[in-house]
């Protein structure tokens, strides 16, 4: 069983102008009908709006983001200063899954440092459990650096048995693997999956004036620096194998993100996903959640 919706990532210039439910509405209206929180305050006026978004309009909360210890930056609430809330705010909110959306940048410094994160974000699953929930981690490419012979997420996986994974497509294919084969070899632990395409954009005008005054390292900049966030299904990835695998993988969540719009507004961006998804024949994964994918 699976469902299509939104990381509410693109969201949160939106929830700050017209609130969680007027947010959310606009999002339904499109079609969506379940929603990742991220980067947005869990304060008591979101909460209640987002309970409020569930009750009436049908948009379920698929995951909650969490930090495990309070590093400022993003409004999200941490493991170490605010464990009952987080749990209170999931099991009010009907969701299972809390996830940590990112390795904590000291924490990129070292093998030894990104182990001593894990095996706190072990401890913080194993008592979450416990509590019903599960915790999950989500990759960038960094995680796809080989380090003594495997990956860091590898290394991960081993500190922290116990968390979960959320597996971002665009990220693994930017990390250099096969988004197919990594759904694959994570079955079973990725009830997550972000739909975030891989575009390459065109050169800017700005790199051909490079080249015309002979500033030639200036020009590779621009050439190297062509890679692009996109609309699911305006990049190169291969969706058509990429939704099935997920959903085959045991994902309960297919949620579409793009962490810049080049100029379009986040609803015309999650309109030409939700179009596209609906082309490519998942229509019935933004509804009631479906029991199979063919391919």
């Amino acid at each position: 069983m699976a469902r299509i919706g939104v990381q509410a990532m693109m969201l949160k210039n939106s929830f700050t102008e017209i609130g969680a439910y007027e947010t959310l509405a606009k999002v339904a209206e499109i079609g969506y009908r379940a929603v990742e929180v991220s980067q947005i305050p869990m304060d008591a006026k979101n909460t209640a709006e987002l309970e409020r978004a569930r009750d009436v309009l049908g948009v379920e909360v698929a995951a909650l983001s969490v930090n495990v210890t309070a590093t400022g930056g993003a409004p999200v609430d941490a493991l170490d200063t605010d464990f009952a809330k987080i749990v209170d705010d999931a099991h009010r909110l009907g969701t299972r899954h809390l996830r940590i959306g990112m390795l904590p940048l000291p924490a990129m410094a070292s093998l030894e440092k990104t182990l001593e994160f894990a095996r706190t974000a072990e401890g913080y699953a194993q008592r979450l459990q416990a509590e019903g929930l599960g915790l999950y981690y989500h990759n960038h490419h960094v995680e796809f650096a080989k380090v003594e012979g495997r990956h860091l997420l590898d290394h991960i996986r081993e500190a922290s048995p116990t968390m979960g994974l959320e597996i971002d497509v665009h990220w693994v294919q930017r990390g250099g693997l096969d988004p197919v084969r990594t759904l694959r070899r994570y079955a079973g632990q990725a009830p997550m999956v972000h739909l975030k395409d891989y575009r390459i954009g065109a050169l800017p005008e700005s790199a051909f004036g490079h080249l015309q005054s002979g500033d030639f390292p200036a020009f590779m900049q621009d050439f190297r620096n062509v890679v692009q966030f996109a609309e699911v299904g305006e990049g190169n990835l291969d969706f058509a194998e990429i939704i099935p695998e997920a959903v085959l993988a045991g994902a309960e969540y297919l949620l579409v993100e793009q962490d810049e719009l080049y100029g379009r507004t986040v609803w015309e961006a999650l309109q030409t996903s939700y179009d596209n998804l609906n082309t490519l024949g998942f229509g019935d994964l933004f509804a009631a959640p479906a029991q199979t994918v063919g391919k």
